[in-house]
């Protein structure tokens, strides 16, 4: 796989920072998602982090970037759409981890929210799960073994 073009600068690790949950599952996908983006753009420095409920925290993964020799890290919130997650708890979750780390610098980035692209990942989601559904296609891994993705109810 080519690289995607991001241009970091030297000694920048990047924060991928889920809400967290207490389902492990839930968890383990972060970290596939800081898989993916690794392998995409070639960022070696690259730590998963949940804002609660789990660990790693975003304090832990801060340090982690830190000793890898990180100078700047940008801590990008894995969420669809701007809320106070975004605006107010990661931001300070984030100064709170930088107190320990005099003299690095950090970035909070903004979510996902709209871009072109979240329409081709919707379209290609709702055509796997609609061929799932008429035994086309297996179970995504998202639903591998859940049993969902099948209609419910009768057609008129």
């Amino acid at each position: 796989m080519t690289p995607l073009n991001l241009e970091l600068g030297e000694n920048t690790g990047v924060i991928v920072v889920d809400h967290g949950s207490r389902r492990d599952q839930s968890n383990q996908l972060l970290v596939n998602v800081v898989e993916v983006f690794r392998a995409a753009t070639g960022v070696e420095m690259v730590e998963p982090a949940h804002m609660e409920l789990a660990e790693p925290s975003i304090e832990v993964a801060f340090g982690r970037c830190v000793e890898q020799g990180a100078k700047t890290i940008v801590i990008f919130p894995y969420f669809l759409l701007p809320g106070r997650h975004w605006d107010q708890d990661i931001p300070a979750l984030a100064a709170k981890a930088a107190q320990k780390h005099p003299g690095i610098r950090f970035l909070v980035t903004a979510p996902l929210g709209v871009h072109s692209l979240m329409a081709e990942i919707m379209g290609d989601r709702i055509q796997h799960c609609l061929d799932h559904a008429e035994k086309r296609a297996p179970e995504c891994p998202l639903c591998e073994g859940s049993g969902r993705c099948k209609f419910v109810g009768t057609p008129n």
